[in-house]
């Protein structure tokens, strides 16, 4: 569906050039959401404008859905962009324009006719949960509201191709899981290929099939969102994937902990997709005679399955801590020991 290839994209300056793409190569599959994470400054949101032909890569050829939108321009670029839509941060809503007429206002530029646009403009306000807000105004709206119109909208002309340019940062954290359950439904329903752009991982986390890591406009690391979760690579990744499996007040609290246990071993244990389900804690209290206290933990979803990570205290005789240690990593779970006592 996307191909990038040997793709850098240089702004020139008065002192000296920035490379903000640098050789970038991707293949993005029909159907899937693809997730490009990265922080400011990262080279992600100029990426992402060269899909839709809103930059020109200085090198390298950009082809979506069978056209080279690298080469292409006017007329030809304007019909490649029916089938290449956009959602945005900060909505561009047209503020004097109703809800139904924000939806309408694609339809109107194609040509489409009132009955038929008026039927689409119907559809689409279903689709996306907004009966009864067909003749407000973007000033009337909340910001999941506002995002929901802008999904619309940009889904009036049936595109093949869905980019979203940090479409959940404005948002809080609830609603954000709203819109994100929004584009998995869109994704299923429609087979929609969907491209965002985060400096969130859980975005990714919620709703991506495979993740691009970007730095210094480089991709660093590429993968199953699942893979990344369990192996990440580069430092920068896992800075991320600790976004979410190892909040900031885990490390406090591990912190605190080792100083409450003179005995034994508190370990973290890191789940991964089976290994999510399994009940390894009743299976260690059964097989050894160890005492086992949990102390903190968290069991996120992904698309492809479960991601977790464990705290726990297990003590006992060294002999017997030593072979439930060694069961765990046999019942393919990762194990760090966090301290002996």
């Amino acid at each position: 569906m996307i191909s990038i290839q040997n793709v850098r994209k240089i702004f020139p300056f008065k002192e000296g050039q920035l490379t903000a793409v640098d050789d970038v190569n991707l293949e993005i599959k029909d159907g899937e959401i693809f997730g490009v994470i990265g922080y400011s400054g990262a080279g992600k949101s100029t990426l992402i404008r060269m899909l839709n032909g809103l930059e020109l890569p200085t090198e390298g050829t950009i082809t979506v859905a069978g056209r080279d939108i690298s080469k292409i321009r006017g007329s030809e670029l304007r019909k490649a962009r029916q089938e290449i839509s956009m959602i945005f941060q900060h909505f561009n809503l047209l503020w004097s324009r109703t809800v139904s007429e924000n939806i309408a206002f694609p339809l109107e530029i194609a040509g489409i006719k009132g009955p038929e646009r008026k039927k689409r403009v119907a559809e689409l306000i279903r689709l996306v949960d907004l009966e009864g807000r067909e003749n407000a105004y973007p000033s009337q709206l909340s910001g999941g509201q506002k995002q929901r119109v802008g999904i619309a909208r940009a889904l009036a002309n049936n595109p093949k191709v869905l980019l979203c340019d940090e479409a959940t940062s404005a948002l809080d954290p609830e609603t954000t899981d709203s819109i994100l359950d929004l584009l998995v439904d869109i994704n299923k329903r429609l087979g929609l290929t969907i491209v965002l752009i985060t400096h969130e991982m859980h975005v990714i986390q919620k709703i991506c099939h495979r993740v691009a890591v970007m730095e210094k406009g480089k991709i660093v690391e590429i993968g199953s969102v699942l893979d990344v979760f369990k192996n990440p690579q580069q430092p920068i990744t896992k800075r991320f994937v600790q976004q979410v499996s190892e909040p900031e007040e885990t490390k406090e609290i591990a912190e605190h902990l080792l100083k409450c246990y003179d005995s034994g071993q508190i370990i973290q244990l890191t789940f991964i997709g089976d290994s999510a389900e399994q009940p390894l804690i009743a299976n260690l209290i059964r097989r050894f005679h160890v005492n086992v206290n949990i102390l903190q933990g968290k069991i996120s979803q992904t698309q492809k399955g479960s991601y977790g990570t464990l705290f726990v205290h297990i003590d006992g005789n060294e002999q017997e801590v030593n072979k439930a240690v060694d069961f765990i990593r046999s019942q393919q779970v990762g194990v760090e020991v966090v301290s002996n006592g």
